[in-house]
């Protein structure tokens, strides 16, 4: 079985995203502040996460360094409606040699899987993930 953690404040779309989810061996589970993705990534650690940028308190940036100092390889996708607010954080974590993946809200149910069936699954789901995801996806330069 294989855990994902959706880290967003947005009740419908965090709900959303464990809908689309909650299919094959996949366990979603839902947080709803940075601060609350953080502490249930230490008590249970995910296969991916999926984390919006845009929220109160630990911001999804914040948020991605401190899960990045506990676990500095597992796959986290930023997802986000607010791209251009956070370029130069990323840019930053992007020259720091933070590995993220990012992808623009909204995604279908379709992308969604696509992603965590890429990124979950061996062999030929990391490229459908990259196919899922290019259109949408915003390119992060250094």
């Amino acid at each position: 079985m294989k855990r994902i953690l959706v880290i967003d404040d947005d009740d419908a779309v965090r709900e959303s995203f464990i809908a689309a989810l909650d299919y094959r061996d996949y366990v979603p589970q839902g947080a709803p502040s940075g601060l609350a993705g953080i502490e249930s990534a230490l008590t249970d650690r995910p296969d991916l996460v999926f984390l919006d940028l845009k929220m109160p308190g630990l911001s999804g940036v914040e948020t991605l360094a401190r899960l990045r100092i506990i676990y500095p390889v597992m796959p986290i996708y930023l997802v986000t409606g607010f791209y251009g607010e956070f370029l130069e954080p990323l840019k930053e974590l992007r020259r720091c040699g933070t590995p993220f993946e990012l992808a623009r809200k909204p995604l279908t149910v379709a992308e969604i899987r696509t992603i965590a069936d890429g990124v979950l699954t061996p062999g030929d789901g990391a490229r459908a993930a990259t196919r899922a995801t290019t259109a949408s996806n915003a390119p992060v330069s250094n």
